[in-house]
């Protein structure tokens, strides 16, 4: 396959029009029909239904838009390794992570790298860590935050001597407000917003000391943010990490820590044999320099080639 040919059937599917995705491409109609056609013929699969008004997608069509947009994606980030050079490092350097205040790690060694290198450039993908080991098995990121207890020992990683600490955020005039830290019997009866990562941690169910089905969750959520938002108009308590959600000063919401403390560990994680780009590498060595001043010489020492 052309990856010229994907570019175009990528533009398709956007546009859900050939006339549209045509002129977009700068291109007449029967060259672009009679390249989807070959595309079509090449792979023995119908990609597309041609409406009347408009093209959508077959599943085999569905399928490849997701490969495709992943291997234009990979062209892309190499094409911008290939082109930084020695003396003006440039490129771009791709991140997965879940939500959590460690995040500012990565920021900082950012910030500090582009003061000397200023043509990189930083992509961040939010994710749990499934999402985020899967994109970085696939070279579609170089390095990946992980929270709470994963299986790293296929990667290269550094474990990071702090964790963050889970939690409950709340209306301040909710009942539970009133206690400094929460315990599993205060959440049995109440509605619960929790992560989809949390409801299949086995920490988290060990802590709650309840079957899910015996709980009350009435939504679950990727990002607390979205959440913090359903809190705030009284759906439920969420169950989240600390310091992502602002609670101080004339927030309607504030935190409460668990008891006993149940702590998410953190972990940066990244290929092995992985070639980097200039930039990328230049970043890791960097962030080990931050991470080394972070910890003060402590802590598991990162398996960094």
């Amino acid at each position: 396959m052309d990856i010229r040919v994907l570019q175009y059937f990528l533009t398709v599917a956007r546009e859900e029009s050939i006339t549209r995705a045509a002129e977009t491409l700068r291109m007449t109609q029967p060259p672009l029909s009679r390249q989807l056609k070959d595309l079509e013929d090449e792979l023995g699969k119908q990609l597309l239904i041609r409406g009347s008004k408009k093209v959508t997608l077959t599943e085999d069509g569905m399928l490849l838009r997701k490969r495709a947009e992943e291997l234009v994606d990979l062209m892309e980030k190499t094409k911008a390794e290939l082109a930084s050079s020695g003396d003006n490092i440039n490129g771009e350097v791709y991140i997965g992570g879940g939500e959590t205040d460690a995040i500012s790690l990565f920021a900082q060694t950012a910030g500090k790298l582009q003061e000397k290198y200023p043509l990189i450039h930083y992509h961040i993908y939010s994710g749990d860590a499934e999402i985020v080991m899967e994109k970085l098995d696939k070279g579609l990121i170089d390095f990946g935050l992980l929270v709470g207890p994963v299986d790293v020992s296929k990667y290269e990683h550094m474990r990071l001597p702090i964790s963050d600490i889970w939690g409950v955020l709340m209306r301040k005039d909710s009942p539970l407000a009133e206690k400094e830290t929460i315990c599993a019997q205060d959440l049995w009866d109440k509605p619960l917003i929790v992560s989809h990562q949390a409801t299949i941690s086995g920490d988290m169910m060990a802590w709650l000391q309840r079957d899910v089905s015996k709980l009350n969750i009435v939504m679950t959520y990727d990002l607390i943010f979205n959440a913090s938002l359903f809190v705030k108009k009284g759906i439920g308590y969420a169950i989240a990490l600390d310091k992502i959600i602002n609670t101080t000063g004339d927030s309607e919401l504030c935190f409460r820590p668990l008891s006993p403390t149940l702590e998410a560990g953190l972990c940066i994680v990244w290929k092995k044999y992985q070639v980097f780009s200039k930039a990328s590498k230049e970043f890791l060595r960097l962030l080990k320099s931050e991470w080394e001043a972070e910890s003060g010489g402590s802590g598991e020492t990162p398996n960094i080639s």
